[in-house]
């Protein structure tokens, strides 16, 4: 029995790259610079291989695009209205990333001509790369209500502060600095480190660590992180 009978089509992955600096949200994007929607902005993604798995292919794109190997990613979905792509029938599987920023090469930036924009200001995306990035929004609110991803998003050493303006960005509203400070601490999943940032006050703010192995441990014995009701 063989195949030649059915049409044949395109599969594609599509992958929404988050980032965080500066209190906002953002999104990683590129200039198409090829037909259909010649230079129009797009989400970064690529076609499967022949001898590649979905999830192969979307980790080749995000070390094509930003020179990391070790990026927290996972499957969003798969997107396939028959007209979704002019050019062709297209399926994509779109998956989303997190992103520490200081980590990121700048000249792999320039190189393939990507831009970061705030979650806020998106400018309009080709086919329903828009649609893929509200899903992808979602799922990351939902997420990190759940699962300490959003630390993905921050350097190893951050302050209580610049860890709740995080997930005021995440979750796209402002939270009690008290209750998040009291729900977080209660958890004891924070290592609080020997010196202070000195660039928020006078007195300076305590940097905390991540502590991902007590975390692994205690989420085996079942224990749950918990933000949502922060």
């Amino acid at each position: 029995m063989t195949y030649t009978n059915h049409e044949k089509f395109l599969i594609a992955v599509d992958c929404v790259i988050f980032g965080y600096s500066d209190g906002f949200l953002k999104l990683l994007l590129y200039k198409r610079d090829f037909e259909p929607e010649k230079g129009n902005w797009s989400l970064m993604g690529g076609f499967l291989s022949c001898d590649e798995t979905l999830d192969m292919a979307a980790y080749r794109v995000l070390a094509r695009i930003t020179g990391l190997r070790n990026i927290y990613m996972e499957q969003l979905g798969t997107f396939s209205e028959v007209k979704r792509d002019k050019a062709a029938r297209v399926i994509s599987t779109a998956y989303y990333s997190l992103i520490n920023l200081e980590e990121y090469d700048q000249a792999v930036l320039k190189k393939h001509g990507v831009e970061w924009f705030s979650i806020d200001e998106l400018p309009g995306l080709i086919f329903d790369h828009d649609e893929i990035v509200q899903k992808a929004l979602k799922r990351l609110k939902r997420k990190a209500k759940s699962e300490p991803i959003g630390f993905e998003l921050l350097p190893e050493k951050f302050t209580i502060t610049q860890l709740r303006n995080l997930y005021e960005a995440i979750y796209q509203r402002e939270l009690d600095p008290g209750n998040f400070r009291r729900k977080l601490m209660s958890m004891d999943l924070l290592d609080r480190l020997p010196y202070k940032d000195m660039n928020s006050s006078k007195k300076g703010a305590y940097l905390y660590a991540f502590n991902k192995e007590k975390y692994e441990i205690l989420s085996g014995n079942g224990f749950s992180f918990d933000l949502a009701g922060v």
